[in-house]
C-alpha cells in the first residue's frame, strides 16, 4: 500500500479518536483533544509560509489575537456567533495580505525579526485602545450555550472542522500551481522570479493562508474561554510553539504539521502532569534534541533505512564473536 494511502488512513483514525473523546473520556481528555485540533490547524496554517515558502514567520500570535478580538467585539455588538467567526477569518486574511505586501520585501532573519515586531505592535495597539478593546483589563465574550460537556464537544468538533479545512487547503496547495511556485521560491527566489513566477503575489497568498485559519481558531477560542486579554491572545510563546510543531513533524510536508502538533501537545501535557517544576526545561531539551537529530522532521526520517541499519548492526554484532574465534 502506498505511503500516502497509509498516511490518510492514519489521519482518519487519529481524527476519529479525537472526535470520540467526548463519548469515551473525561473533560480533561476532551480539553487535550481540543488543544491538539487547535494547534494542528495553526501548524498547518504556518506551513504555507514557513514550510512551503521557507520564510521564517513568527506572526502567528498576531493573527490568532486579532481573530480573538474581532470575533469577540463582533459578538458583543450583536453579531451571531458563526457570522462573527467568519468576519474574524476574513478580517485576519485581509490584514495579512495587506501586511504581506510590505513585510515580505524582507528576507531571512530580517523577515523573522519583522514578523515578531508585528506581534508586539498589534499587542500594544490593543492594550492601548481601551475604549474599544478593554485594554489591559481584557474583554468578556458571550459564552456558548449549554452544559460544560456539550460546550466542550461542540468546540472540539468546530476545531476539528477547521483542522480538516486547513488540511484540505494544504493538499490543494501541495498539488497545485501555488505549491509549485512556493517551493521554487523556497529553493531559489531569484531563479523563480527569472522563470516567470510572480514571487510577490505567491508570497502574499501564502502569508494570507498562514493567517486565515489562525483567525478562525482565535475567534472560536475566544467564544470557548469567555474572556480574552492582550497578554494571552498575543503570547510570544504561542508564536514560537506553532513553528516548532510544524518543524517537529516535517515543515513543507502535508501531514507533518498534524503529526508535530499531536506529539508536541501530548509531550507537553505529560511533562506538565509529571514534572510540574521542570516541564518547560525538559520539553525544551527534548524538542531541541529532536530537531537537532531530525532536521527534516519526524515524517522525513527514512525508517526503512534506519531499520535496515539496525538489523545489519545486530547481525554484525552476532557474527563478530565467531569471526574473532
Amino acid at each position: 500500500m502506498p505511503r500516502r494511502a497509509l498516511a490518510l488512513i492514519g489521519l482518519a483514525a487519529w481524527i476519529g479518536l479525537l472526535a470520540a473523546t467526548p463519548w469515551i473520556a473525561d473533560n480533561y481528555t476532551v480539553r487535550v483533544a481540543i488543544t491538539i485540533a487547535m494547534f494542528s490547524a495553526m501548524a498547518l496554517s504556518w506551513n504555507f509560509i514557513g514550510g512551503f515558502t521557507g520564510y521564517p514567520s513568527f506572526s502567528t500570535a498576531a493573527f490568532f489575537g486579532i481573530g480573538c478580538y474581532v470575533g469577540a467585539l463582533a459578538q458583543r455588538n450583536g453579531v451571531p456567533m458563526v457570522l462573527a467567526w467568519t468576519l474574524a477569518t476574513v478580517s485576519v486574511a485581509l490584514f495579512a495580505a495587506a501586511l504581506g505586501a510590505i513585510i515580505l520585501r524582507l528576507k531571512g532573519h530580517y523577515f523573522a525579526i519583522g514578523s515578531i515586531a508585528v506581534v508586539e505592535v498589534v499587542r500594544l495597539i490593543v492594550s492601548s485602545w481601551g475604549s474599544v478593546t478593554g485594554g489591559g483589563d481584557g474583554l468578556n465574550v458571550p459564552l456558548l450555550q449549554g452544559s460544560p460537556d456539550w460546550v466542550a464537544a461542540k468546540v472540539l468538533y468546530v476545531m476539528l472542522a477547521i483542522m480538516l479545512a486547513a488540511f484540505a487547503a494544504t493538499v490543494l496547495v501541495d498539488r497545485g500551481r501555488l505549491g509549485f511556485g512556493l517551493r521554487c521560491i523556497n529553493q531559489n527566489e531569484d531563479a523563480a522570479d527569472m522563470v516567470g513566477i510572480d514571487t510577490t503575489r505567491f508570497k502574499i497568498a501564502a502569508y494570507a493562508l498562514s493567517a486565515l485559519f489562525c483567525g478562525t481558531v482565535g475567534a472560536v477560542y475566544a467564544s470557548w474561554v469567555g474572556y480574552i486579554d492582550p497578554t494571552d491572545s498575543f503570547s510570544i510563546l504561542l508564536t514560537v510553539k506553532v513553528p516548532v510543531m510544524a518543524l517537529l513533524g516535517g515543515a513543507g510536508t502535508v501531514f507533518g504539521p498534524v503529526v508535530g502538533a499531536g506529539v508536541f501537545v501530548l509531550l507537553e501535557e505529560f511533562f506538565w502532569a509529571n514534572f510540574l517544576e521542570w516541564n518547560r526545561a525538559i520539553l525544551g531539551g527534548i524538542i531541541v534534541f529532536l530537531i537537532f537529530f531530525l532536521p527534516g522532521g519526524i515524517l522525513r526520517l527514512d525508517y526503512r533505512r534506519l531499520l535496515r541499519r539496525t538489523l545489519r548492526q545486530r547481525e554484525t554484532g552476532q557474527k563478530s564473536p565467531e569471526a574473532a574465534e
